[in-house]
């Protein structure tokens, strides 16, 4: 494998060209932003997407979950790192699960999240870069960036696979006003989330391009509905189709529980230490909080659910896409 040096001399025009970006000014949900490629993004996250754009490589094999932001994020990845490594660590079965050699189960050790890095942050550091370089093929990745910022390494081959997942606005927006209030540095009130759909303020809007960008979304709900059957669909899609064997000794349903959110919020609860994503650190605990379906309803008015639906139907009308 060929190897780049630690040092990139184009990483020195960022400062630069970030400047020339059209700018939004900084608001208590986000600090200042630019448009870049077509989506909105805080200013001191350029410099990790630029290089991530410039830089990144897909291998045969690679498969990357991408998102908006508190769409489920969390769980697909549990679901999709689970399914990928069971030959290496099998999911510990539904009953006896406690025992010493279970709990060797990455799952049971780690936020999902350090299972399946975000690529924007793994390219805030040479470190975090250069382990990246060092991961074995097929490779489980991660990114809540827009289709239209992906490199052409994943965008123009064959060779990257990408599961796709969108979310109910409404939810989306609550559960990540209360994610962003898990910073100890903000305080954040829910009026400024529910807006920055139409004010272009959350993270990659505008969200209507974010979604109809990558389009072949598989929705949050559906595979809520019916976990099994959807844990059995990541396996066709990234290669590894599961085998009747494994099947008949319910090694589906063994993941399915494993990476159930009840399951995951009692082992976030109880993992100590926390996650950097760029300039921000948030408790392993903040990742989980509901994970369930028209909580909005507690946090708004029937009034602004109509606005906001009205606002989005716009924007999605003639695409065909409609969330369910």
């Amino acid at each position: 494998m060929a190897h780049r040096p630690l040092a990139d001399p184009e990483d020195e025009d960022h400062d630069e060209l970030i400047a020339t970006l059209p700018c939004k000014p900084p608001t208590p949900l986000m600090r200042r932003m630019r448009l870049y490629r077509g989506g909105w993004f805080p200013e001191k996250w350029l410099p990790a997407i630029m290089a991530f754009r410039r830089r990144f490589e897909a291998r045969d094999g690679d498969v990357v979950v991408a998102s908006l932001p508190k769409c489920g994020t969390t769980w697909l990845k549990a679901l999709a790192f689970a399914t990928a490594v069971r030959g290496t660590y099998p999911p510990p079965p539904v009953a006896g699960s406690d025992d010493e050699g279970n709990r060797r189960h990455p799952l049971l050790r780690l936020n999902p999240h350090e299972c399946v890095p975000f690529l924007e942050s793994v390219y805030s550091t040479m470190e975090e870069e250069s382990k990246l370089d060092a991961t074995p093929s097929p490779r489980l990745l991660s990114t809540h960036l827009p289709y239209s910022v992906l490199p052409a390494s994943i965008t123009d081959s064959s060779r990257c696979k990408i599961i796709y997942v969108c979310r109910q606005p409404k939810d989306m927006l609550i559960s990540f006003w209360h994610f962003i209030n898990r910073d100890k540095s903000r305080d954040v009130s829910s009026s400024y989330v529910w807006e920055s759909v139409r004010e272009c303020t959350y993270f990659g809007s505008p969200i209507w391009d974010h979604i109809l960008g990558y389009w072949n979304a598989s929705k949050y709900e559906d595979m809520k509905r019916n976990p099994t059957e959807n844990v059995e669909k990541i396996a066709e899609f990234i290669g590894q189709p599961f085998s009747n064997s494994e099947k008949e000794a319910s090694i589906v349903d063994n993941i399915v529980e494993l990476c159930s959110f009840e399951k995951m919020k009692a082992l976030g609860a109880s993992m100590a230490g926390s996650q950097k994503v760029i300039s921000s650190e948030f408790p392993n605990d903040s990742f989980f909080r509901k994970g369930a379906i028209g909580d909005w309803v507690n946090h708004v008015t029937p009034e602004m659910a109509e606005s906001l639906d009205k606002f989005l139907s716009e924007k999605f009308d003639g695409s065909g896409f409609t969330f369910m």
